[in-house]
C-alpha cells in the first residue's frame, strides 16, 4: 500500500502577475546554455575563472577569519585553509585550462567511482525503484569512463557543456513555471 501526499502550493498574486520577468529570466539562462553548448571550450574556461575568483575571495575570508578566531589551535587550520584556497585560486586565474583539465578529472573519477557506489548498493538493498537507480548509477559510470577515455582533451569542453546544459535545463524550467503562472 502505498500513501501519497499531496502538497498544496500558494502562489501570491502579485508573482503571477510577474510571469513576464519569469519567463524573461528563463529565455536569456536558456540562451545562454546554448551559447555555452556551442562555445563549451569558452564556457570551461569562464567557469574556471569564475571558480578561480569564488576560492580567492574564501581564501581571503578565511585569511580574515583565522586571525578573529584568536590564539586557540584552530588559528593553524583556517591559515592553512586560507594558504590552499588562495593557491587554489591563483592557479585557477592563472592556468585556467589547465585547471579545467585536472577539474574534469577529478570529475570523472568522482563520476565512476558515485556510480559504481550506487549499482552496488542499488542492486544489494533492492528498495522500491532499486532498478532506476542502478540505472543512474550506470550512466554516471559511462559518463565518468567517457571523460577519462578522452582526457585531457575533455578537459577543454566538458565543464562548458554541462554548465551549458545546465543552463539551458534551468533556463526551460523557469519559462515552464512562468507559463504555469500566466494561467493563474
Amino acid at each position: 500500500m502505498t500513501d501519497t501526499m499531496t502538497t498544496t502550493l500558494q502562489i501570491s498574486p502579485e508573482a503571477a502577475r510577474q510571469w513576464g520577468w519569469f519567463l524573461a529570466f528563463g529565455i536569456v539562462l536558456a540562451l545562454l546554455g546554448i551559447a555555452a553548448v556551442i562555445r563549451s571550450f569558452s564556457a570551461t574556461v569562464a567557469s574556471m575563472l569564475f571558480f578561480g575568483w569564488l576560492l580567492v575571495f574564501a581564501g581571503t575570508i578565511e585569511f580574515i577569519d583565522s586571525f578573529m578566531v584568536g590564539h586557540w589551535s584552530g588559528f593553524f587550520v583556517h591559515l592553512m585553509a586560507a594558504v590552499l584556497f588562495l593557491i587554489a585560486g591563483i592557479l585557477f586565474l592563472t592556468k585556467p585550462v589547465i585547471s579545467a583539465e585536472a577539474a574534469t578529472l577529478v570529475m570523472s573519477i568522482f563520476f565512476l567511482a558515485g556510480g559504481l557506489y550506487e549499482v552496488i548498493v542499488s542492486a544489494w538493498s533492492h528498495l522500491q525503484g532499486w532498478g532506476w537507480h542502478v540505472f543512474d548509477g550506470i550512466v554516471s559510470m559511462v559518463m565518468g569512463s567517457l571523460l577519462l577515455v578522452g582526457w585531457p582533451l575533455t578537459g577543454l569542453w566538458a565543464i562548458g557543456l554541462f554548465v551549458g546544459i545546465d543552463l539551458f535545463v534551468n533556463g526551460i524550467t523557469w519559462i515552464g513555471l512562468a507559463l504555469g503562472l500566466r494561467k493563474l
